[in-house]
């Protein structure tokens, strides 16, 4: 892959590598972001628990930082959602991804103010719904994702969502490495989405407790808490973890009372007894912590390699 690629992705986004920075409340910062546009990728502010003035801050400083292509993650849940619409459109921002929800009252103004749209997706209706209401692309993610998931594997997720939609679809949900972006990429898939892997790197401005914690944990060491709750979140298991999932046995009030501000307390504080460390199951296949620019470039590496060696395979058979 290089600057001339005609990968749809690249050539959406304006970026040399199809690799986008997953929108990560409290993770998302400018610096990271920047850090993902300036390696090649496409860094996404996450705007998650923001309001409008603290956004606009975070726009202003990554403009400072790099002069490459970024976006903007939208919760579709926040009370502020209106208004952060309302911002990127002011500030022309390059592109605007969305979770938790359906996007379509604000697509036809922001395709009007040439803002690329790409909603995050949890199955294939979806997908095709996106593509109906003027989706530029779509992020397909698995429930192997850290953070608010789906209950479909992002194996047969990205796959049926391929199938489904022309328009490019971008593959999220336990990638960490070239070897999963070419097994999304052997489904039909045109681009990857990573958030834990870019949590342990050098330029995270996420608490030192947080990459520690990814490092050392296994693919067996996240659990789903807060299903009882109807909002699901894939988190490493800790203490706090386990106590929440017995408290969503026994009380959900107290449940959803100590899930409150949980995050901040994982990303900003490194707070293992009182933090939601939010990670995919990835995480057991990080055991480092290094530069972005470092991650990006070995997982196109290893990309490369393994469409080698699936060449290689194929031609034997």
């Amino acid at each position: 892959m290089s600057g001339s690629s005609k990968n749809r992705i690249c050539d959406l986004l304006n970026i040399q590598y199809p690799i986008l920075m997953g929108g990560m409340s409290w993770a998302g910062t400018p610096k990271l972001a920047a850090a993902v546009s300036n390696a090649g990728g496409l860094g996404i502010i996450g705007a998650g628990a923001m309001r409008a003035e603290h956004l606009k801050a975070a726009i202003a400083q990554i403009r400072t930082l790099t002069d490459k292509p970024f976006g903007v993650n939208i919760i579709l849940v926040s009370p502020s959602a209106d208004e952060l619409v309302d911002l990127v459109i002011q500030e022309h921002v390059p592109v605007v991804t969305f979770g938790a929800g359906n996007p379509s009252k604000y697509i036809e103004r922001l395709k009007e103010a040439n803002i690329k749209v790409i909603p995050v997706v949890a199955s294939d209706n979806m997908a095709r719904m996106m593509e109906r209401i003027g989706a530029d692309a779509v992020i397909a993610e698995g429930m192997e994702s850290g953070g608010h998931i789906g209950e479909v594997t992002t194996l047969v997720l990205v796959n049926a969502v391929c199938r489904a939609v022309s328009i490019p679809v971008v593959a999220a949900g336990g990638i960490a490495d070239g070897k999963a972006m070419a097994a999304m990429f052997a489904l039909g898939a045109e681009g990857i989405q990573m958030g834990t892997r870019f949590i342990a790197t050098k330029e995270a401005d996420t608490h030192q407790n947080f990459k520690n914690l990814i490092v050392k944990s296994n693919i067996r060491d996240t659990v789903v808490t807060g299903a009882t709750l109807g909002h699901p979140a894939r988190v490493i298991e800790t203490r706090f973890a386990k106590k929440v999932k017995e408290l969503e046995v026994k009380s959900l009030q107290e449940a959803e009372e100590i899930l409150v501000g949980s995050l901040r307390k994982a990303v900003v504080d490194g707070n293992i007894e009182e933090g939601s460390f939010m990670a995919g199951q990835c995480v057991g296949l990080i055991n480092d912590i290094k530069p972005v620019e470092e991650v990006i470039r070995d997982i196109i590496s290893e990309f490369h390699s393994a469409v080698a060696n699936i060449i290689q395979e194929a031609n034997k058979l």
